[in-house]
């Protein structure tokens, strides 16, 4: 009996990133029997939706983040970043 994966939303970044990846070689390696393409393919789907998700809003904290930064790391007359 397989037991089921853990949901995409549980894994890490690094884990999902992993498992996703070892889908993708086993079907550059033709190493997936066919009963498994679907089920495979489907977990694929869901854990790449899940580390876009997570790369959008990475990137919309950063964007919000940056200004502040810049802010503080600006000098006060001049405006240009000091070093």
């Amino acid at each position: 009996m397989t037991s089921e994966p853990q949901p995409a939303t549980d894994l890490s970044s690094t884990a999902a990133r992993r498992e996703l990846d070892a889908i993708v070689a086993a079907f550059e390696d033709g190493d997936l029997d066919l009963d498994q393409v679907v089920a495979q393919l489907t977990r694929a789907t869901e854990l790449a939706t899940e580390l876009d998700r997570r790369i959008k809003a990475t990137t919309l904290r950063v964007e919000e983040l940056a200004p502040a930064l810049l802010a503080i790391a600006a000098d006060p007359e001049t405006g240009e970043i000091l070093s």
